[in-house]
């Protein structure tokens, strides 16, 4: 069978400039994360401007750190390619290396402007589930992250759409073949977690809770979609570095949650202005 056409990865040119799909989703995503976290911080007592300030320095770093992230784990590559290093139009842009980026850049930000770090988290945490679902759209463009090699009659029995399964023909580990969707698990786990965090906006948690309950959410399946991965960033052999990461989140925010509650530290609660 010869290869499928895949999807243009360039969405429009502007003369000489050429944008790329990758960036319009990654930018929809934080688009429509930003404004429902605009949305309910209004809710909660917080003033807009807080997260429009925020987004100004954490976008940036966040991108610098995801791309950092994933060029330090395939340095073998880039040290040979040193030009490609800033071509993330291409892909390439770990999650994890973005959310360390986004936390310590709130963390930071929290801290400068005499507010709780944990209810700017809890506010921004379905913010940032509901861009995830959407980035790994991008991954879906770029024909990345993916897993391993299946049957079109597999990919049909999931009742996937054609131009899904057709973008799911790759020339990928051992030639062209069809190949597991892992970007469309991840995404609809993710989108399920927005859901969940939503509903759990009205049990009224302690503060804190509802972001580590989303650290735990996106830990786990992120840990078993990417045991699916052909493409994984590898720690080690046999281990793979997102593996590793979900299973230091999710035991880290099990403790904090733990702690902070024994603790008394969260006494406060969600809804509290």
């Amino acid at each position: 069978m010869d290869k499928l056409d895949p999807i243009n990865p360039i969405a429009f040119e502007l003369g000489p400039l050429s944008v790329h799909w990758y960036g319009v989703i990654i930018g929809t995503g934080l688009l429509l994360g930003l404004l429902l976290a605009l949305r309910e911080s209004d809710k909660r007592g917080l003033k807009k401007e807080i997260f429009l300030d925020l987004i100004l320095f954490a976008v940036p770093i966040s991108i610098i750190c995801a791309r950092i992230y994933y060029v330090i784990f395939q340095w073998d590559y880039y040290v040979q390619h040193p030009g490609e290093i800033i071509a993330i139009w291409n892909g390439g842009i770990a999650i994890h290396g973005a959310l360390i980026g986004a936390v310590l850049t709130a963390i930071v930000f929290c801290r400068v402007k005499k507010i709780s770090f944990w209810k700017v988290a809890d506010i921004a945490a379905p913010s940032l589930l509901l861009g995830q679902a959407i980035g790994r759209w991008g991954n879906f463009i770029n024909q990345e992250a993916y897993g391993g090699e299946v049957s079109r009659q597999f990919l049909e029995n999931l009742m996937i759409p054609d131009w899904i399964i057709n973008q799911m023909y790759i020339d990928g580990v051992s030639g062209l073949a069809y190949y597991h969707p892992t970007f469309l698990y991840e995404s609809l786990w993710n989108i399920l977690g927005v859901i969940i965090l939503l509903l759990l906006r009205k049990v009224n948690l302690k503060r804190g809770e509802l972001f580590l309950t989303y650290v735990i959410w996106y830990s786990i399946g992120r840990f078993f979609i990417e045991g699916m991965r052909t493409d994984s960033l590898m720690l080690t052999d046999t281990l793979r570095m997102a593996q590793f990461i979900s299973i230091v989140l999710i035991v880290g925010a099990v403790l904090t949650l733990i702690v902070r509650r024994v603790k008394g530290f969260s006494n406060a609660r969600y809804k509290d202005m």
